[in-house]
């Protein structure tokens, strides 16, 4: 592991320092890209504009259309926590601007697989809906759109997913709209925006389009600043790039939160994962609510994810919270064991003293394709390289096929290396798609050493030594001045996420004592720090520290007898190798 130092430009400090700004978080976001103070302001008014967005206008008019004429409009989600958000905005939205008759499917995971598929289309013709419209999905649904169509379904696709690609030339489906940052010729800016963003941005331009034909004036119209606490949800739980306009979004989202503005399901979700909504977090959007409704999709049905983020009564929100909850325990249960399992065949790929290889592709016959994108993901940050985890498909009738979930590296764009891999070898992929850094794909098992050797040859020549080495980049030492509570509260409340770092420091430290906690499975330390002492805890460690180390941590806080002290949450530890004494 190298901790490297990120620069921090001075007049970027400087110019956010004299507009007022904390100078600790004056430095944090000038290292992270930001110039001035005018980048900072997360006003709604500086919101990218939905006219900005292609296909926005023309799916306003379609669904004014709609409600004008009283057709049923149905919703097809994707079975992930961005889905589950967008397909609650789409619904909570679309009820509230006055739509009738508005209801929802998401697909089954292991039957029905991702994105609009043609029997879906099938069952929401079967539904008595006019309209269908995608969230979170659909781009990439060429043969559903068709089918939707045939069938003699309107169909608006909302997405964030980049297209399908067809021999170098890139393929839409034949919908009567496509809202998709990432489309042709659309020069929205934010192209990181996530599903439950784009579907609020339509519903931003339906507005604008009913107010436009007199429905109601500006002074009079529907509050969709309501929806927001699910936009901020799904756009953190979906790990997309927190770029100016979605941390705008996440941060309208986290103020209505914490003043107790927010959906019963939330409130709930915050309650089961035994959070405080009141000081809600990114934090918690990533790692306590998302993975609780994520779990429904992995290993259930979404439906009680969808479910739970539309009820209006708290009671029933506690009740779908609790089972998510439990859900969400059996799939840490899950994983922990195929993460053993996956991290044991990993280990067989590398000799002892060698690096791994360029990528990692693991398949296991008792894997549990729910969770294959959690473990790929744990072996990727294990071992650094890109990796696929495959199990068999539970559909009836594709016991033969083998559902893959990839996640990278930086420098490694996964959805094209697929794209090489296929047309290298062709047939070996069935079904792929996904992002640069997370994608899946659908193979038979007999192609799978085929499917290896062709994503390990696209990694051997597309990543370099520099490439493959781990690095963790952060914002170096912390300045005994702000190793105080008040100063964690005031970083835990500003939004950090992918793309826009939590603040991690570093520098040399004294270990002073060290010992295994948590059933052997944390590293729980005392040190010194500029010789004062403080309390670390590394989480998932159990190696021992030397004497003295650069250790790169996280600040947090822990309260023992009513008095609350900082810790540092470890990330990783930089050992320098001893240096030879001369004779």
């Amino acid at each position: 592991m190298k901790i490297q130092v990120r620069d921090v430009p001075p007049r970027s400090v400087w110019a956010l320092q004299q507009a007022g700004i904390h100078p600790l978080l004056a430095q944090l976001y000038a290292a992270r890209g930001v110039h001035g103070p005018d980048e900072l302001d997360d006003g709604l008014a500086k919101l990218l504009p939905p006219s900005a967005l292609r296909g926005t206008q023309e799916a306003a008019r379609l669904l004014a259309d709609a409600m004008a004429s009283d057709k049923k409009i149905c919703v097809v989600a994707d079975y992930d926590c961005d889905g589950a958000t967008a397909c609650a905005v789409a619904l909570r939205g679309l009820k509230l601007l006055g739509a009738k008759h508005v209801s929802y499917l998401v697909p089954d995971r292991i039957v029905d697989g991702y994105g609009l598929t043609a029997p879906i289309a099938e069952r929401v013709k079967a539904s008595g809906a006019d309209v269908l419209v995608t969230v979170d999905n659909g781009i990439a649904s060429i043969d559903g759109v068709a089918r939707a169509k045939a069938l003699g379904l309107q169909v608006l696709v909302t997405d964030h997913h980049l297209p399908a690609l067809f021999n170098e030339q890139i393929g839409l489906p034949d919908a009567d709209v496509i809202v998709n940052p990432n489309q042709p010729g659309c020069t929205f800016e934010s192209k990181a925006i996530a599903g439950v963003g784009v579907m609020f941005y339509v519903l931003l331009a339906l507005r604008a389009e009913l107010r436009a034909r007199g429905v109601f004036d500006a002074a009079h119209q529907p509050k969709l600043d309501t929806l927001l606490p699910l936009v901020a949800l799904g756009t953190v739980a979906d790990v997309v790039k927190l770029d100016a306009n979605n941390r705008r979004l996440v941060a309208q989202g986290l103020k209505r939160i914490r003043a107790g503005a927010l959906p019963a399901g939330i409130a709930s979700l915050f309650k089961a994962a035994s959070r405080q909504a009141a000081a809600a977090t990114t934090f918690d959007f990533g790692f306590a609510l998302g993975p609780r409704i994520n779990a429904a999709g992995r290993l259930a049905d979404m439906t009680l994810g969808i479910e739970c983020l539309l009820t209006d009564d708290p009671t029933r929100a506690d009740e779908l919270a609790q089972m998510l909850d439990g859900i969400n325990r059996e799939r840490r249960s899950i994983e922990s064991g195929m993460r053993d399992q996956a991290q044991l065949a990993a280990d067989a790929m590398i000799d002892e003293d060698e690096e791994p290889p360029p990528a990692i592709a693991i398949f296991d016959p008792d894997f549990h394709e729910g969770v294959v994108g959690i473990v790929a993901s744990r072996i990727k940050d294990r071992l650094h390289r890109p990796t696929f985890v495959f199990a068999a498909s539970q559909a009836p009738g594709k016991e033969h096929e083998l559902k893959g979930s990839g996640r990278s590296i930086p420098g490694f764009h996964l959805r094209d290396a697929l794209d090489l891999v296929a047309k290298r070898h062709p047939g070996v992929l069935l079904r792929f798609g996904g992002h640069a850094m997370a994608a899946g794909c659908t193979i038979s098992e007999e192609h799978f050493e085929q499917f290896e050797y062709g994503l390990q040859q696209v990694a051997s020549e597309w990543l370099d030594a520099a490439t493959l080495t781990r690095r963790l980049d952060t914002d170096g030492p912390l300045a005994p001045e702000y190793r105080r509570a008040d100063v964690v509260d005031t970083l835990h409340k500003e939004v950090w996420g992918q793309g826009f770092a939590a603040p991690t420091f570093s520098e040399e430290v004294e270990v002073v004592s060290q010992r295994l906690v948590g059933d052997d499975k944390h590293l729980s330390l005392k040190l010194k720090h500029r010789g004062e002492p403080v309390d670390g805890i590394w989480f998932g460690h159990t190696e021992a520290l030397p004497a003295r180390v650069t250790l790169a941590f996280r600040l947090d806080t822990n309260e023992w007898k009513g008095i609350r002290r900082v810790q540092f949450l470890i990330e990783a530890a930089e050992i320098q190798a001893p240096k030879l004494q001369g004779l």
